[in-house]
Parts: structure tokens; sequence; C-alpha cells
């Protein structure tokens, strides 16, 4: 029966339909925001994807209960990966519900087609719920791991333009704005954690709360070693120059440590790509030929023995 799949085709059709229309339906919005029209009727007649897309997972996040003890720990890695919409915890457990519905269907309509049995149907249904209500919570660990990197990459180069920005006579609150503004091309990660530390000072928050917050906020070792180094600096009265000046070579010592560590760990790690895919070819080069023609040459003299 072809039922199945074209009940999928139409779907995935209709899918991408929405998807470009309301896309489409956005720029249009977003053009009649830039010329100047009427905001609130412009907003009422084209509402962005955005808007529409977050009121979907808002409603089915709804269904969901938030766990007390899980909600913490999911809005500070939500955070960590640049997401501090108040109600992101809300829209992330739609995305679960909606990603767990949509593979778990998308399984059972597979093992419909493939004409399964009951009971396997919804073990497949269930592993595609499952997969979906996992997948997210990967995704969302990836993006933190890759914006723990970019902001690893970015903080050397905004070490270096403090000192440059302490040592021409700038105060760190300016210091701190600086940098977030020459770092916003090239590094958008660090320059966005910069800013938010930065808003938070205009807002009348103490200088050692926010560098604090700036450490927890992202979860890079080195970012907190440097904002240690500021708030003891501030505290304590010491030059920031000069501290910034020592940490800068301090976090270069330790960068060319980590690189001399992982070069003297590659010996090691070659020893398994070396023995399942090096020595399998010399040996079958080396020791095929002889094989054969000892099987060639010797099995008959064998038999006729």
């Amino acid at each position: 029966m072809l039922l199945p799949a074209t009940a999928m085709v139409f779907v995935l059709v209709t899918v991408l339909t929405t998807f470009t229309g309301v896309r489409l339906w956005a720029r249009a919005a977003r053009s009649m925001a830039r010329l100047g029209a009427p905001t609130r009727y412009a907003e009422a007649l084209l509402p962005s994807a955005s808007l529409v897309w977050q009121e979907l997972v808002e409603w089915a996040g709804a269904f969901l209960p938030a766990s007390p003890r899980g909600a913490p720990l999911l809005r500070r890695r939500l955070t960590r990966a640049g997401f501090r919409h108040p109600s992101a915890v809300r829209y992330f457990r739609g995305l679960e519900v909606l990603a767990a519905i949509s593979l778990g269907a998308a399984a059972a309509l597979a093992g419909w087609d493939l004409y399964l049995p009951q009971e396997r149907l919804a073990m497949l249904a269930a592993a595609g719920g499952l997969v979906g209500y996992v997948a997210p919570t990967r995704c969302l660990l990836w993006r933190i791991g890759g914006r723990k990197h970019a902001i690893e990459c970015g903080l050397p180069n905004a070490l270096d333009l403090m000192v440059v920005c302490v040592e021409s006579g700038l105060g760190l609150d300016q210091t701190i704005l600086q940098v977030a503004h020459e770092l916003h091309a090239p590094f958008p990660a660090i320059a966005d954690e910069f800013t938010v530390v930065n808003l938070e000072l205009r807002a009348g928050k103490r200088r050692a709360d926010a560098l604090h917050d700036l450490g927890e906020r992202t979860g890079v070792e080195d970012l907190k070693k440097l904002v240690a180094v500021l708030i003891q600096a501030d505290r304590f009265g010491t030059g920031i120059a000069q501290s910034l000046r020592g940490h800068a070579d301090y976090m270069r010592a330790m960068a060319r440590q980590r690189a001399e560590e992982k070069a003297a760990k590659i010996a090691v790690k070659l020893v398994f790509p070396i023995f399942f895919c090096i020595l399998p070819s010399l040996f079958l080069v080396t020791v095929g030929p002889v094989a054969v023609k000892l099987v060639r040459d010797l099995l008959p003299m064998i038999e006729n023995m």
C-alpha cells in the first residue's frame, strides 16, 4: 500500500510550503518596519516567523511539566548556549515535545509502510519518540561546546586589547565596552558576553558581581581566571594594566604547555590507526604475494603426495 508513503510526502510538502511562506511573510514584515510604516499595524498584518514558531513551541511546552530540580540546570545550559530569553526553558521543553512527537510519528509511519507487527511498530514509535526527546539536549550540549570554544579562541585577542586600552588610560568599564565593540565582528561570542557585562554595570550592578556572573555564565575556565584577576585588582587597588599583562603572559605559557601536551599525545593516539589501518595494508602488500604463491605451488604438491 502506498498510503503511508503518500501521506508522508504530503506532510513534507505541506511543512516546506508553510515554512517558505512564513519566511517570505517575515521578510515583508521586516521590510515594512525598515521603511518606517506604522509598527503596530504592520505587525498585526504580518507576524514574523519567529513569533509564530515561539507561540507553537510555547504552546507545546505548556503540556510538559517542568522539573523543579532540572530547571536551574537547564536554564544555566541555555544561558551558556546564548539563549537568555525569560521563557527559554519553556521553549526548550516545547521543542522536546514537538521533536518527540514528530520523530515518533515518522517512525510509526515508516514501520507501518514496512508492514511490521503491532509490537514492533509500538517499539519503533517509542524509540523514535525517545530519540526526538533526547536530540534537543544533545544539540544544546554541542552548541555549548562550540560557544565555549569560540570564547576560548577570542579570549587571547580580548585580553591583549584590554591591556592596550587600560595602558592607554581607559577605565575598566570603558575597556570592556571598547573590547565588546571591536571584537563584535571577528569574535561575536565573547563580544556578546562583554556587552552583557557592560549592560549590567549600567543597570547599577556591582562590578565584582557582574564579573563573577560573567565567569559563571560562560563556564570557560580561562575566562574565570581572568575574572578572578580583575576582581582582585579592583578589590585591592593594584594596577589593572600590570595584572592584565601578567595574566596574559601566564595564558601564553599555559597555551604553549597545552600545545606541547597535545603534541606528546599524538604518538599514543596514532597507535590504533596504525595497527588497524596501516599494518593490515602493509601485511597484505608484503605477505600477500608470498602466501598466494605458496598456496598455488604447495597445495598441488601436497595433494599429489
